[in-house]
């Protein structure tokens, strides 16, 4: 039945799924340390070709490849995951019956109108609205900043490697 699925899938389907599967394997350390070992290699033939004009080519050549190819694989995976959170945020807006439906399509809008909007929120908000999780935040990073001073104290003093001058 497996195979089945697969006949009935459009091209656009059978894109996402690849792009998808390719923009996984390209973000593994297998796939990093792959590539790192062909620019080593690529780098220990440079004298066996005089490092010629090709021997440059070959590199260049096969990094733009990559590199147009990989932009197509990134931009779907992108647009599939924006729509996801879209999506999801949408159900959220929906669940909550304090929440305004006008925020369901703000991505349809434009730079502007939504700058307009941020505008709007910002003067609209009383100050005593923000003031509880300002002050949360600022308790945080308090408590933040005092464990580094209490870790720095526990740290062995550097010592001076450099020489004396003269």
């Amino acid at each position: 039945m497996g195979d089945r699925d697969e006949d009935r899938l459009s091209l656009s389907d059978r894109f996402s799924r690849a792009a998808q599967w390719t923009a996984q394997q390209c973000g593994r350390a297998h796939t990093f340390i792959a590539a790192i070992v062909i620019i080593l290699v690529w780098a220990v033939c440079g004298p066996a070709f005089r490092y010629s004009d090709t021997w440059q080519l070959i590199i260049n050549t096969g990094t733009t490849i990559i590199t147009f190819l990989m932009v197509f694989l990134i931009q779907n995976t992108q647009n599939r995951d924006t729509t996801a959170i879209q999506l999801k945020l949408d159900e959220l807006i929906r669940s909550n019956e304090n929440a305004r439906n006008q925020m369901l399509r703000l991505e349809d809008l434009t730079e502007n109108q939504i700058k307009d909007l941020r505008e709007s929120f910002t003067s609209a908000v009383p100050v005593e609205a923000i003031r509880e999780p300002l002050e949360a935040a600022q308790h945080g990073l308090t408590e933040v900043s005092e464990g580094i001073k209490e870790a720095k104290k526990r740290l062995p003093p550097p010592t001076d490697h450099a020489p004396s001058g003269g």
